[in-house]
């Protein structure tokens, strides 16, 4: 093949290939560079618009996102206060209450007392009413003569003391 044979160079050839390769060269760029600076400079400032855009809802989405964290924290305080003024309300709320039924168990224990003590003056005035009846009785039986009833009711009363 003539064309690897290095030895006899064909100058003509490599001056016609310099003459095409400068043509095509010219010709395919020429028209082609300006045409692909445009779509270059179109395409950057597309994605320089896309970038400002992206940085502009960041912004956006950042200023959104510390509101949203600041109205939950405030509405998180609000509720914290009601909750601890809620508790505060059932706390006197239970006070009150525990005064209320506190005061009524003193009254019915004071009544309860009362009524234990007048039980208890009952029954020791039926159990000095029976000692003196027995001890009258005794005494009847061992003297028998019955005694007059005050002079026994004191007697058992004296003893009982």
């Amino acid at each position: 093949m003539p064309q690897f044979d290095f030895t006899h160079v064909f100058w003509p050839q490599i001056a016609w290939l310099a003459v095409f390769f400068v043509i095509l060269y010219f010709g395919v760029v020429g028209p082609t560079l300006p045409k692909l600076g445009k779509v270059m400079g179109e395409r950057e400032a597309k994605v320089m618009g896309d970038i400002a855009s992206a940085e502009a809802a960041k912004a956006t989405s950042d200023q959104l996102a510390a509101d949203y964290q600041a109205g939950l924290t405030a509405a998180q305080d609000e509720a914290r206060g009601r909750l601890t003024k809620a508790r505060a309300d059932a706390a006197a709320a239970l006070d009150q209450k525990l005064k209320s039924a506190n005061a009524k168990i003193d009254a019915d224990a004071e009544a309860a007392t009362a009524a234990l003590a007048d039980a208890r003056s009952k029954a020791m005035t039926e159990i000095e009413a029976v000692a003196a009846d027995a001890a009258a009785s005794i005494v009847e039986k061992l003297t028998g003569a019955r005694p007059a009833e005050p002079l026994a009711a004191d007697a058992v009363r004296a003893a009982l003391a």
